[in-house]
This record gives C-alpha cells, structure tokens and sequence, in this order.
C-alpha cells in the first residue's frame, strides 16, 4: 500500500481531489504542481499513516520509513541539495494538514535539517551567515516548543535579553554575535529541561513526523472540531508534508506573505494581504512586526508582485473559490508554499458566492450550497464586538436560545419591562415566562430566565420576535422580593445594566459593544432568490400580528404556517373580556363574553390577511388551558376580582378549579373547544367574516384553520362539522363564496399512528413538533434543560431533541404520519410549524420524508429558505 506521494517541479503523484488522504495542504501543493506553479518539491506521508497510527498504539505501518527515505532521495535529487550534508543541505520544513482546514490548530516546524555542522554549509552555500544562524536558532526554538515539549517563553525570554542587550527592537535586527549568544543560549535550555537537541538531521525528522501525529489528538485541535461540529468519524486524521525549504529570511529581497483572492471581511474583488521583509511565515502569524500591505512586495520584485497575481487568478480559476495563500520570495523568486479556500465572514461569503455566479465561475446551486445557514444567522442579529466581549465580565451561561447580542437594564417583571422598555433598553429576568409576559418581551431588547429549555415559552416567543434571549440560565438565582439576582458571586440589582449573547447563552455584567446586522442587503437578497428557484419546499412564518407578518414579507416568507390566536387574548383592551368568559358559571354568560371579543379577534385576522396580500394563513384556534390567561398573585387576583365585579374567593376557586397537575397534557386544544364548542364557534366566525369582509374590498385570501392537539379521528370530526357549519352559514348569508381548509396539528404520538384515519377529515397536516417531541420522549420541553446538558457531555443524545428533530423516534412517527395521511387523502397538504421549522438539519429530515413546507419565527425564515434550497440540492445530488 502506497503512504507517500512525492511532488514538485511540474509532476506530483497526487491530486487536489485526494484531500482525505493528502489533507488540504498537501492536495494544493500537488496541485499547484500539477497547474506549474512554482512550489517548493516536497511529499506527504498520508493521512491513512496518522489513522494507522493510532489504532496500533502510536507505531508507523512496516514499509513507511523506507518510502519516506525513498522521497527524501527524489528530493535531493529535485533540490540538488543532500540532507544532513555539511557542504550544501536540503533543510525541510514538516507541516500538518487535514482534509478539513483546522487554521494553527496543529503543529508545524520549519528548518528541520540545521545542526552545529549544517549551519556552516548553509552559510557558506548562501553567503549569508546572518541567514544561517538566524534559520538555526529559529530551528532549535520551534522544534524545541513542538517537538520536545519546552516551554516556549524560556525561548522568549532569551531573545527579549538580547534584544535589551544589542538596543534593538525586532528578531532580523540581532547581530551575528546575538544569533550565537541565542544558539548556545537555547541549547542550555535544553539541557536545564533534561533534554538534549538531537543533532542527527534523520533523528530530528522523525521526531519532528511523531509531534505532527500527535499534535492530531492534541487538545485545541480536539477543541477545535467539537466547536465547529468537526466528526473524528469523517477524517482519517492529519497527513504530513515534508517540503523543501525556501527562505524569506535570506535579506533584503526576500520575504514572506498571506494573501486572500479577494477581501475575507466584505467579499470585494481586491486583492488582500499582507507581507514581511526578511522573514519566515510564522512572523506574520505570531505578530512580532507589523507587516506591510501586500502592494509592498513591488519593492523587493515587480516581477514576483505580477507573478503572485497572475497565479490568485489561476487559482480561483481553477479551484472556483477564494483562496487564502501562503507564498515566499527567495532572493526575489516566488514560491507558492499554500492554497485553500479561504476562512471569510458571513457578509464576504454571500457576496463572493453571487459575484462567482454572475462572473460565470459556479453555479447558483453552487453558490447556495457554498453558504452556511449559521451565516445567514449571523447576518440578521446583532454580534457582540469579540474585542469587548474578551475584556467583559462573564458572570453566567445558560441555554442560547434565540440568536442576537443584546445589553438593557435588568427589569424583573412584564410590566416593568413595559413602563421604561419603551424609553431605554431593557433585558428581562424571569425564573421563566408565561403568555401574560408576552407584552413585557415585546418591550425587552432581550429575555434570560433561569429555567426552560430551547422550546420553552421564553424561547419561542423570543425567536419569534426576533429577540436575544438565554434561557435554562440555572447559575442565576433570583430574588424577586428584593428586586436582585446573583450569579456566582456577582449581585445584579434591578436597573443594573447586563449584555446577553443569545447565540452562545453567555451573560455579561455591563454593556458590551455589539456589530448590527446587514439585513437583507441586495446580495443576500439574490442567493435566497436563486435558493427559492432551487428549493421543492417553501418557507412559511409563525406570526400572530401584522408587526411580525411585515417583517415574515420582508424576509421572503410565502405565508403564514401558524397564527397562535391565543396571543392576541392578552392585549390590555381585551384580556379583562377574555376572563369574563373564563369566570363565566353557564353557558349564556359565556357567550355574552365571547360575542366581545369576535369583533377584536375579526379586525386582528382583517389585519393579518390584508399584510399577508392573499399569501396562505393558517390560523391555530386556541390551544393552551384556560388558567393560563388568569392572574397568579394576590394583588392581581385583587385586581382582576374587582374588574370583573366578583369577589377574590369566587375568583380564587376558579383559578383552583382550574388548575391541573401537567396541563400540558391537560384541558387545552381540541379538549377545551369540545367541551365548550362556543369558542371554536367565535373563532370561526371571526376568521371567516375576516376573509369575507377584505373580499368585499378586492383582497383574497384563503383561511386554514387548524385544529391543535388532536389525537383521535372522532375529535376533528367533532370541531370539524361545527366549523363547517358555522363558515358555510356566513358564506350563504354574504351570498358569496369563499374557499377555506380546515386541518390540525400533528402533536401526539397517536395521531402518527392513527394518521390515515385523520387525514379522511383534513385537508393539512401540520406538525407541532414540539409537543410532539415532549411527549415521544416524556421530557417536559420546559424543565428539560436541568438534565439534557448532561445527556449530551455523556453521549446519550447526540443532539438536543427539541432543537434537531429526533430522527429515529419523532421522525419516525412524522414518517408514519406522512406515509399514512397520504394513502388516506392524496391532497393532503404537509408543514411543520415547531420550531424545528428553522433548524438546518431537521429541514433536511422533513424534505426527505416529502412536506410541502416549512413555518418559522419570522426571523429564522432566511435560514429556512437556504436550508430548503439546501435540502434540495443534497438530494439531487444523492439520487445522482
């Protein structure tokens, strides 16, 4: 079996297309030898070398080190230059690589070859003895840190001596007899650490081939790939190129740079880099000099200036990506020692990946693909400035629930949060968040609660509104008589300013500096035209006001997927008329309430269609229990009474009456409007008069009511005929005529099961995948978060389930219900509006298993019409 493929000079044995067995670095110089650009000659002990390596407990596959001899004989030969010889030596520089880029996370060490008599060669061969002294004790420092384990401040510190000593201020400025002091100074830190620098260059190389295996399952680069959802099962590990050295450290016309194709920070066409006079590639990553402009290279060579971008042309050309490149002048020649797409930011990514397509370089597939939807997330929310986020004062972290930066004055209650939210900023701090807390969130920059997972009530509602929020927060301990919360020591009184990131569910003391979002600027605007081109699936938006449909239109959603009507019970001129009708002791009294409130409720969804300009809406009619639009304290229950002109005892056995032991397995949804079917009955006549009444004035719409918590095909029979009734009714007395759907909510296990008897009733399916989850699983979506942290450091999930949908058991259940309600009623129309409705991977889960749509917090919908386009392409792609 082959493990080293040699290159260079034109010829290479490898590939760009071999990144997993030559890792990135060692695939683009191949490559680029292939394309004759000038790179250094080199080969690549394969990555199937490191993943050998470590299933045989750290030992190298029989044959390897002979290939390796074999190539370093090639090299020579390349070279002209024999390693370890006194007269002319080959030094090498001994570079890790994976297939996946993993910037400075692994190791590298440069000069390898240099010894006491090598130097010698070295210098006589060049005619630079500053150049060869200076390259050995960069040899001896690197490989000491790497390779051996030392320290590498005792290096530093011996420098900065000699710099203090000499009066100079930079490494290229230490005279020949500083370089000396500094060799034999280096030395002794060898000898004080109980090591001795191996001074037989073949020694040095497998030491130096050891560390870079090693450094593989080091600690920053396990890190590295856990942060960015890297899978160890997906990489065979880190191969190892061993490349002829070329030197920027040679003097004057030489030199070292990393360049960009294009500006990483906003994407334009310009070139972009930056360049060192007489130095190595690893003064421009440490920061020891500031370096020059990249357009400073015209002064060492005109000629290596023009050939540098000549050949960015030749690599975005080839590779029809942005390239970040690493390259050296040597005496004024240029050598390429790097190519790979290049790391850029969320705003740089949109934009050259729509510029690519309009200059003819992609596809606008391609294009969609090339963007990750966590970049279009970035794109929309405000960031914390990283530089004040390192120097703030982190106090907690909980769950970051609903993406954006926000900073505000502590406030501890809705009303709070309503009386100055409008004036200043406001964060609020709850133990957790109901529906009566709604208006307070509205008027919150941000929400963090010290309990609730990622689809608690907090975390909905805040993504929905577009709002930061942390939840699940436990480190915080509130103190609502007192007006305070602390949090590991730190005490944070109301009025207190905090800084809550809801990507990572970190909370600041203080305000921290935030970046404000893009938008939708016209870039971002054109990939989401050409993703909505692509995708088989639509984008919907969970929206209960005109304020969120205008901002759903804005971000390109295709409808409404989920109107919760309840929300719209809590607004201050209706809320008291709401409890009227909950207090009520018959029927008749009941009614005398609700025929109040099917007016309100008639201009909300009047608003509503006439924003959505004959867009689909689908109206949920109310689902929670009845007490949750009741008062909890006692001055409010005093309040309330009064209002309603009753006493608090009556008020209070009704709110006992009402209470259940898990209402969220309780009276509510489908439950409560069979029991008191006048509800559903005033729901329907607001929607359907709505509809009727914008007709009247030229506007369309068709209404979908949606039926929640059915599990038993009799219940939508049930609701189904009084909504029947009551629509049909209005219609015949408009004399007119209007299309309408009536369907449900997908949200119990037994109505995947019995799926194909429901659909005979339903003309939509919508899965509630929330509850749906909560109760596959038996997990309460809102005390989850105390133990599922542990579930997942422990491996006993993978992923959290009410943030990614749990493909083998709740997608299991959708599958069936899909497959099933399709049989029964082949029109059967298929969305999800949970909020896995705007989670990347669970849209891929439900394209797969054939919905029509998907519905999302308004501002989640252009992740969602990405990750739709997404979906589409990938299964393209695997049916080819």
């Amino acid at each position: 079996m082959k493990f080293v493929y040699f290159f260079g000079n034109g010829f290479a044995e490898g590939n760009g297309s071999m990144k997993d067995i030559l890792g990135g670095k060692g695939a683009g110089l191949a490559e680029m030898a292939l394309a004759k650009i000038p790179v250094p000659p080199g080969f690549t002990i394969s990555a199937e070398v490191c993943d050998y390596y470590y299933k045989n407990n750290k030992t190298y596959p029989p044959n390897l080190k002979e290939e390796v001899e074999q190539n370093l004989k090639r090299l020579e030969e390349a070279t002209g230059k024999k390693f370890g010889d006194k007269n002319n030596p080959l030094l090498v520089s001994v570079r890790s690589g994976a297939k996946i880029s993993m910037p400075g996370m692994m190791d590298t060490i440069l000069n390898l070859g240099l010894n006491d008599e090598t130097v010698i060669g070295l210098a006589k061969s060049t005619n630079n003895e500053r150049f060869a002294l200076d390259s050995y004790r960069r040899f001896i420092q690197m490989f000491g840190d790497v390779a051996v384990g030392i320290d590498k401040e005792l290096f530093e510190d011996k420098i900065k001596e000699i710099k203090k000593k000499e009066n100079v201020k930079f490494d290229h400025e230490i005279s020949i007899e500083g370089l000396k002091w500094l060799i034999k100074e280096y030395k002794k830190i060898y000898d004080l650490a109980g090591k001795s620098f191996p001074q037989d260059p073949f020694k040095q190389l497998w030491i130096a081939i050891d560390a870079v295996f090693n450094s593989w399952m080091n600690k920053r680069a396990i890190d590295y790939r856990r942060i960015n959802k890297i899978k160890d099962s997906d990489l065979l590990g880190t191969a190892v190129s061993i490349v002829s050295m070329v030197f920027g450290n040679m003097g004057d016309d030489s030199g070292t740079g990393v360049a960009f194709t294009r500006d990483p920070s906003t994407g334009e066409k310009k070139r972009y880099g930056e360049f060192l006079v007489n130095a190595q590639g690893e003064d421009v990553v440490a920061g020891i000099r500031n370096p020059y402009p990249l357009e400073q290279l015209k002064q060492i060579s005109q000629e290596a200036y023009d050939e540098l971008l000549k050949i960015f042309d030749i690599l975005e050309a080839h590779y029809k990506d942005m390239q970040d490149v690493e390259f050296t002048v040597e005496r004024k020649k240029l050598y390429m020692l790097q190519t790979r797409s290049a790391k850029r930011t969320a705003k740089a990514a949109v934009k050259v990946a729509k510029d690519m397509v309009e200059e003819g370089l992609i596809t606008k597939e391609e294009a969609i693909s090339r963007i990750s939807t966590d970049q279009i997330d970035q794109l929309l929310h405000p960031s914390f400035d990283e530089k004040a986020k390192k120097s703030a004062k982190l106090i907690a972290k909980g769950l970051g629930a609903s993406p954006g930066a926000a900073s505000g004055k502590v406030v501890f209650s809705a009303q709070k949060a309503e009386e100055i939210g409008q004036s200043e900023p406001v964060i609020l701090v709850r133990h957790e968040t109901s529906a009566e807390d709604v208006a307070g969130m509205a008027a919150s920059v941000g929400i963090l609660t010290a309990q609730g997972g990622r689809t608690s009530h907090a975390a909905v509602v805040a993504r929905g509104m577009g709002k930061s929020a942390v939840v699940g927060c436990e480190e915080i301990s509130i103190d609502y008589k007192n007006l305070q919360f602390s949090a590991n020591g730190t005490v944070v009184k109301e009025l207190d300013t905090i800084s809550i990131d809801g990507s990572t569910g970190e909370v600041f003391l203080g305000e921290v500096k935030t970046i404000k979002p893009s938008g939708l600027d016209k870039d971002l605007s054109q990939i989401l035209q050409w993703a909505d081109e692509v995708s088989r699936m639509y984008v919907r938006a969970n929206a209960d006001t005109p304020q969120d449909a205008k901002v759903a239109l804005e971000f390109g959603a295709k409808g409404i997927g989920l109107c919760r009507t309840e929300h719209m019970f809590f607004a201050p001129d209706r809320i008291n008329t709401v409890r009227e009708m909950i207090v009520s002791k018959d029927t008749q009294t009941r009614q005398k309430a609700l025929d109040k409130l099917m007016p309100m409720q008639k201009e909300d969804f009047k608003a509503l269609f006439r924003t959505m300009k004959g867009l689909e809406v689908t109206i949920r009619l109310i689902d929670p229990p009845l007490h949750e639009f009741l008062p909890q304290t006692d001055s409010a229950i005093e309040e309330v009474a009064r209002n309603l002109n009753i006493s608090v005892d009556e008020l209070k056995d009704t709110i006992k009456n009402l209470h259940e032991f898990n209402p969220m397995l309780g009276h509510r949804g489908c439950r409560l409007t069979i029991t008191y079917p006048e509800i559903a009955i005033m729901q329907t006549k607001a929607i359907i008069l709505a509809a009727l009444e914008l007709k009247q004035e030229g506007i369309e719409c068709i209404p979908e009511i949606m039926i929640p918590l059915v599990g038993i095909d009799e219940e939508i029979k049930y609701l189904k005929n009084i909504i029947k009734q009551t629509a049909d009714e209005l219609i015949h007395q408009k004399n007119t005529s209007l299309t309408y759907l009536v369907g449900t909510m997908i949200e119990i296990p037994r109505a995947c099961t019995v799926a194909d008897e429901i659909a005979k009733e339903a003309d939509f399916f919508s899965f509630g995948t929330n509850d749906l989850t909560q109760m596959t699983f038996g997990f309460s979506r809102d005390d989850a978060g105390r133990f599922l942290f542990d579930y997942l450091a422990k491996g006993i999930l993978k992923e959290d389930p009410f943030k990614t949908i749990d493909t083998k058991g709740v997608g299991t259940l959708m599958k069936m219900a899909v497959e099933k309600g399709k049989i029964a009623n082949k029109s059967l129309r298929l969305g999800i509006c949970g909020e896995h409705g705007g989670d990347p991977e669970s849209i891929e889960f439900v394209h797969s298993i054939g919905l029509d749509y998907v519905s999302c917090s308004p501002y989640r919908v252009p992740v969602a019409r990405l990750a739709c386009a997404q979906a589409t392409i990938n299964k393209k792609a695997d049916k080819d």
